[in-house]
């Protein structure tokens, strides 16, 4: 993928209101060619999905999930602008894929960064500055190595920053971005629960040596 200017990413975003990280991306992938970068984010249905981001979303569907196996079950809210759109197959084939995406990946927490509580962000800080590999570096240094290490995983924690299961090139939200732009109506992800057969419950260990060996002596 080739490098491109901020220069560049400016002129694309002010050009289709896509957001940064995708005009740097298609830039990329068509070797900082902006007329063809425009027509990558139109095919991708980015820079229409961008400009329809603010509309709101209150219409959509509940999806389930259940993994072979019923081990892993998971309940995901899909929205949208309106109840014919909901019903349609793309919408509900996302709100199929998003909801195994969630099956997927245990360790996500959150749809996005942004709802990530300060009190969980400031843990993860508070670990990432004692560990000892940065012990003696100077404290400039240290402040931007913790950065780089909590924004990586905060985005493990988010939904929307994972790999998409089916296609690890792009991401959860620009899976979003690519059906909204075909549909044509904002599209968000709402919120989402995961269960897992068993969590939570407490299991008494029963030693069956020790059993067998008093029932034995008994």
């Amino acid at each position: 993928m080739a490098s491109v200017s901020a220069k560049l990413v400016k002129e694309l975003r002010d050009k289709t209101g896509a957001g940064m990280m995708d005009c740097k991306k298609a830039l990329g992938e068509t070797g900082g060619d902006t007329t063809k970068a425009v027509e990558w984010l139109r095919q991708k249905g980015i820079a229409s999905a961008e400009k329809k981001s603010s509309r709101a979303a209150a219409e959509g569907a509940i999806g389930s999930y259940i993994h072979t196996g019923a081990r892993v079950g998971v309940l995901l809210e899909l929205n949208c602008e309106t109840d014919f759109v909901a019903r349609g197959d793309l919408f509900q084939g996302l709100l199929r894929d998003v909801s195994m995406q969630v099956a997927a990946c245990p360790n996500v927490e959150y749809v996005s960064t942004d709802e990530i509580p300060q009190d969980i962000i400031d843990r993860e800080k508070s670990i990432e500055m004692g560990r000892d590999d940065l012990d003696g570096k100077p404290d400039q240094m240290k402040t931007k190595i913790v950065e780089g290490r909590i924004g990586k995983r905060l985005k493990e924690l988010s939904l929307l920053d994972q790999p998409f299961i089916r296609d690890s090139s792009m991401s959860v939200a620009d899976l979003v971005k690519e059906v909204a732009g075909k549909i044509g109506e904002n599209i968000k992800v709402r919120r989402f629960t995961r269960y897992t057969l068993g969590e939570g419950i407490e299991i008494e260990q029963v030693d069956f040596a020790t059993e067998v060996a008093s029932m034995t002596n008994s």
